[in-house]
């Protein structure tokens, strides 16, 4: 079934031409969004597993 898809698809450059454009734009998308964090919030980021200062009153 998919031979006979690919087959009769004629050029599919443009398949490998959409993959890497999407590739790229979500690879910027999430770089941006790395480094727009600011320091304190990645700070405190970090060390939230490490604090055992929460409230346990379900228990």
């Amino acid at each position: 079934m998919f031979k006979h898809i690919l087959a009769n698809a004629g050029n599919i450059n443009w398949m490998a031409i959409f993959a890497l454009i999407t590739f790229f734009l979500l690879f910027v998308i999430s770089a941006i969004a790395i480094f727009g964090k600011s320091k304190s919030y990645i700070n405190k980021m970090s060390h939230l597993p490490l604090e055992d200062n929460f409230n346990n009153t379900e228990i």
